[in-house]
């Protein structure tokens, strides 16, 4: 059966917090920050450190079977209220017919935390619904790239650090939808700010990520949708000789989602104010909205439809299809030079 909406990462880290525990923590996904998030806390949290000698195991999917973790999760903890089971990269387990036995009758002081990474458990399995019945069940999905800058402004709100809009959207930018890396980054820039000034700016973002604040993702698109062909060539030009500092590939998701919602916005009935921009595009606030106010007016919903047809061919070329030999350098500008003409 289909896993039905569950519990989210933050209510399950609450529950956690508070000391309410379930029997098992079944964790799937394809983004393992999630997942690792919550099995270290139950790992570091649950027990104390005299508790876990003996009431804590930690095994991987390649080292046991479900046979053998239904039977540990079936002891009773020595001296303590639970003991803690994590099996780590538990995908490698293939039969699961000895986890739903024990998920039919599970004990009660026995954390078990299942952590299936890099997909889902199959929905014609009894595991999913057996594990809904008395514990937790998790999707953790990975984030779309209009999802990043809120993530990474609530991680860093947490830390009581501000972000400007455009220092958040850099990052996202250059660093992408993992979420691991994008943490670990994020921590280094955490470290570096003054006590006195908890505040990322484009300049620490230059300082400690190594992005341009003058030539990146963002700056490139702001000029696209300005359509300031001077600046646009100028960054261009600069990927082209640091390719470490972007390319064809880490702008084109960008680029197309860009005129995805341009071209979505042109078909929306109201479209003349940032709010109105916000609300058809379901932005969580306005400040995004105005590259669509400034996007109608620079590009109509034709040209915008042959943007959007041109980001896929350069998109099929840049994977050698009908490409014999141009290089990801020339297709850049080739489409650049399409969208600012």
């Amino acid at each position: 059966m289909p896993a039905k909406q569950g519990p989210t990462f933050q209510s399950i880290m609450q529950d956690l917090k508070n000391k309410k525990f379930a029997p098992i923590y079944l964790l799937m996904g394809e983004e393992s920050y999630y997942i690792d998030q919550i099995s270290d806390y139950i790992a570091e949290y649950v027990l104390s450190s005299e508790e876990r000698d003996f009431n804590q195991t930690i095994c991987f999917g390649s080292d046991v079977t479900a046979v053998q973790v239904a039977d540990m999760a079936r002891r009773y903890p020595m001296m303590a209220e639970h003991q803690v089971i994590i099996v780590k990269e538990a995908q490698n387990i293939r039969s699961l017919e000895a986890l739903d036995k024990y998920l039919k009758n599970p004990i009660k002081s026995t954390i078990l935390v299942w952590c299936h990474k890099n997909g889902k458990i199959d929905a014609r399995k009894k595991t999913i619904g057996l594990a809904q019945a008395v514990g937790i069940v998790f999707e953790s999905k990975k984030l779309r790239d209009y999802q990043l800058p809120d993530f990474i402004q609530s991680y860093l709100k947490e830390k009581k650090v501000s972000i400007d809009p455009k220092s958040c959207q850099i990052i996202a930018d250059h660093i992408g939808a993992d979420l691991s890396r994008l943490t670990s980054e994020l921590d280094k820039v955490l470290i570096s700010l003054p006590a006195d000034n908890l505040r990322v700016t484009p300049e620490v973002v230059e300082k400690e990520i190594g992005v341009s604040k003058d030539f990146n993702a963002f700056e490139l698109r702001n000029a696209i949708v300005q359509k300031d062909y001077f600046k646009a060539n100028q960054i261009v030009k600069y990927f082209d000789n640091n390719p470490k500092a972007g390319s064809l590939f880490s702008f084109l998701p960008l680029l197309f989602s860009y005129f995805q919602n341009l071209m979505i916005v042109h078909y929306t009935p109201r479209k003349n104010t940032e709010q109105d921009i916000a609300a058809a595009l379901d932005l969580r606030s306005a400040w995004g909205a105005k590259d669509f106010l400034i996007g109608q007016k620079n590009y109509s919903a034709r040209k915008t439809m042959d943007i959007i047809s041109k980001i896929r061919e350069i998109d099929g070329k840049s994977k050698g299809l009908d490409n014999p030999n141009t290089g990801a350098g020339d297709l850049m500008k080739e489409l650049i030079f399409f969208i600012l003409h």
